[in-house]
């Protein structure tokens, strides 16, 4: 019976949630629920949540820096070679919006999401997912699921892949700041390449 219940709770959190954003399509309810929940979860998760050691996580630090230089400019060239009309827009046209969301992105978009989608995930339905690969898949595609609220296969595809790599990761170190780090790496990233427009959630809901 608790198996169920947490199956169900898991399945409304990570299923019903995204669907509930879509069918409102409000960002300030986005934003609420996003929050709320992350807050809720870390608190139900503080004390049970590992608390790797400093000199642990030194190399895993290097091993994410030393990954994104390699991946970066490939996946520049790819955006350059298939959207040169995108290619570096925000920088180029708003470079205070840009700024902004350089700033402000990782603390109210990564934290709250990195929260839901590793640390919660892992510690609160371990029971579920006894093992790394069943964790690592599940966090996966409970992250690009959360996509569809901005109606395009690209976000949905990107953020899986994305959601796999954190996962992957998160597994190995169990760092909530290293997870930070690393989505706000790509997060930046494409945003200052120019496919922001795929994580709009004005143009989505607007067009949808």
């Amino acid at each position: 019976m608790k198996r169920l219940l947490l199956a169900l709770e898991m399945g409304a959190i990570y299923g019903a949630g995204p669907l509930l954003v879509l069918m409102v399509r409000q960002p300030g309810v986005l934003f609420a629920v996003l929050w709320l929940g992350a807050s809720g979860a870390l608190v139900s998760i503080r004390k049970r949540s590992p608390k790797p050691h400093l000199h642990d996580l030194i190399p895993e630090l290097l091993n994410i820096l030393l990954r994104f230089t390699i991946l970066a400019p490939l996946f520049a060239f790819c955006t350059w070679w298939i959207s040169p009309e995108y290619f570096l827009r925000l920088p180029r046209q708003d470079p205070r919006l840009w700024l902004l969301i350089m700033g402000l992105y990782p603390l109210l978009s990564v934290w709250p999401q990195e929260v839901l989608y590793r640390a919660f995930l892992f510690e609160r339905y371990h029971t579920l997912l006894p093992t790394a690969f069943a964790r690592i898949t599940a966090s996966a595609q409970a992250f690009g699921f959360a996509y569809i609220i901005f109606l395009n296969w690209f976000a949905i595809i990107l953020t899986t892949a994305g959601g796999a790599l954190f996962a992957l990761d998160y597994e190995r170190h169990r760092s909530l700041r290293l997870t930070c780090l690393e989505h706000s790496l790509y997060g930046c990233l494409i945003f200052t390449l120019g496919l922001g427009r795929f994580f709009y959630t004005g143009t989505a809901w607007h067009q949808g």
